[in-house]
């Protein structure tokens, strides 16, 4: 499986540097963390990442190979999903169709049979259904299955989101403040998936602004602070770093 790796990456608006200088790994397998305070710049790492926002300069590749200049669409093909902070989900369709709707890059019958309703097409639709129905059980969201999604608890709409990420068999997985809004028992419910995803194989990045739910499952932390990388490490290094201490768990209470 393929990891992720930013290089001297940097996004500038005008003088503004919101992202500067910074490198990192994502490896197969793990669970990373990159956390820091409100405005660190963390979401507009993961847009450049996801072909969102084009770089100022500085590189990211996937297995060796460059993104820096590929659209969103072409990110995705590559093997790079992500969630957002802001649920984006058809509000009146069910979960079933929403998580549905994330298998269409796996696609293998034609626009024309699809429209058709030739057997190609039907065949695709059957074996998405059905991974669609794994994905249901590993998410324990298969009672929701005909809910419209729009009247799901905020909760319940994140995991349909992640479902919807997951659909396109990723080997990279962007989750941004997954567990923001949730309570305890739904943010530990998360974990263990997280954990789950990560044990087979795909490599998770996980961009949160609380520390704890982040050290309780990264083996590698990275902290931005004004757009800049100022620590990096295990979790027990990151949190007793002064650094780190004084921008963000010295303001935040940690979390």
């Amino acid at each position: 499986m393929p990891s992720l790796h930013l290089e001297n990456v940097a996004k500038h608006f005008g003088g503004l540097k919101a992202v500067d200088q910074v490198t990192m790994e994502v490896r197969p397998g793990e669970i990373t963390g990159l956390i820091g305070p409100n405005g660190a710049g963390k979401s507009t790492v993961v847009n450049m990442i996801s072909g969102v926002l084009s770089l100022t300069h500085g590189d990211i590749t996937v297995d060796g190979t460059s993104l820096a200049t590929d659209r969103a669409d072409i990110v995705a093909r590559k093997g790079v999903a992500r969630t957002f902070q802001n649920i984006r989900l058809l509000p009146e369709a069910s979960v079933l169709e929403n998580v549905l709707i994330g298998f269409h890059r796996r696609e293998e019958a034609s626009i024309l049979s699809q429209l058709l309703g030739l057997p190609s097409a039907r065949r695709d639709t059957k074996r998405f259904e059905a991974k669609t129905w794994d994905l249901l059980r590993r998410f324990r969201m298969e009672d929701y299955a005909e809910f419209e999604a729009g009247n799901l608890a905020y909760g319940h709409q994140r995991r349909v989101e992640m479902m919807r990420a997951i659909a396109a068999e990723p080997d990279i997985v962007l989750l941004d403040e997954p567990v923001a809004g949730m309570n305890d028992v739904e943010s530990e419910e998360l974990a263990t998936i997280f954990k789950e995803l990560a044990a087979s194989g795909m490599a998770l990045l996980l961009i949160e602004h609380n520390v704890g739910f982040v050290t309780r499952l990264c083996k590698q932390v990275y902290v931005l602070d004004s757009g800049r990388m100022i620590a990096s490490g295990t979790p027990e290094e990151v949190i007793r770093d002064p650094q780190v201490v004084a921008a963000y768990i010295g303001t935040s209470g940690g979390q």
